[in-house]
This record gives structure tokens, sequence and C-alpha cells, in this order.
């Protein structure tokens, strides 16, 4: 892939990894309701609910953040630039070590059963194989293989 080609690509990834974030929030405010929380929460103490609700809270803003900030700063993360780059870097590993969770710690049994549920874990597991892909293809294109820096 020629540099020129390459930086055509990430043009139009970045804006599209961007807004995929927005689409993960979609999947996740669905997840109390469908996944049955109010009944499942009940059995914790109200401290350990509170930090679910916590926890669930900042994963919210954190996804909105890299959803953001990939858009706001796309010129930053095209040219290349350091800080641009560390953000960048540190995305791809947030959606590879989720990958990862995914396919290491869980089982397929922890998984709520349906048609609806299979469907939704497969194409949210396809979204974030795209942007770990994504980003950590923007780093090594960036990093290793650009050569006009």
């Amino acid at each position: 892939m020629t540099s020129s080609l390459a930086e055509r690509f990430f043009d139009i990834d970045l804006w599209l990894v961007g807004g995929a974030h927005f689409l993960i929030l979609f999947a996740s405010f669905q997840v109390p309701y469908r996944l049955g929380w109010k009944q499942d929460l009940q059995q914790l103490r109200p401290f350990n609910r509170k930090l679910l609700w916590v926890q669930s809270g900042f994963t919210v803003l954190t996804i909105i953040a890299f959803g953001a900030l990939t858009l706001i700063l796309h010129s930053e993360l095209l040219r290349g630039d350091r800080a641009a780059l560390g953000l960048g870097g540190f995305i791809g590993i947030y959606w590879t070590t989720r990958i990862l969770v995914d396919a290491l710690y869980f089982s397929h049994e922890d998984w709520p059963k349906g048609t609806a549920f299979i469907v939704g874990h497969a194409l949210l597991t396809l979204l974030f194989v795209a942007l770990a892909a994504s980003y950590v293809g923007l780093l090594i294109w960036q990093v290793w293989l650009r050569t006009n820096h």
C-alpha cells in the first residue's frame, strides 16, 4: 500500500471509527433493560450496586471520549502527532483488551440465550475488532511504515 493510499484509507477510516463509538453506546444503553439489571442488582449490597453503576458510567464516558477525540483530533492522528498517536495507541490497546477479555475470560455459557443476543454479540465483537485493527493499524503505519515524517 502506497503512503498516499494509506493516508486516504486512514482519512476515511478515522471518520468511520470515530462515529462507530457512538453505535456502541446505542447497544450499551440497552444493557440494563435487556439483561435484567433491575432484578439482578437488587441482590447486591447498595455499595456494590453503586460501584457497578459508577463503573458503567465511566465506561460510557470513555467510549464517548474515544469517539469525540477521534473526530476532533482527526487531522492530528492523520499527521502522526505524538500526543494524538499516544491516544490512538491507547484506544487500540483498549479495544484489543476488550476482545481478549471476551475471548479468554467469558465463556459461551455466560452470555444470554437467544438469537438477538447471539447476533448482537457477534456484531459488537466485529465492531471491536474493526476498532482495534484501525487504531493499531494507524499506529503501525505512522510509526513504522510511513516514510515522510
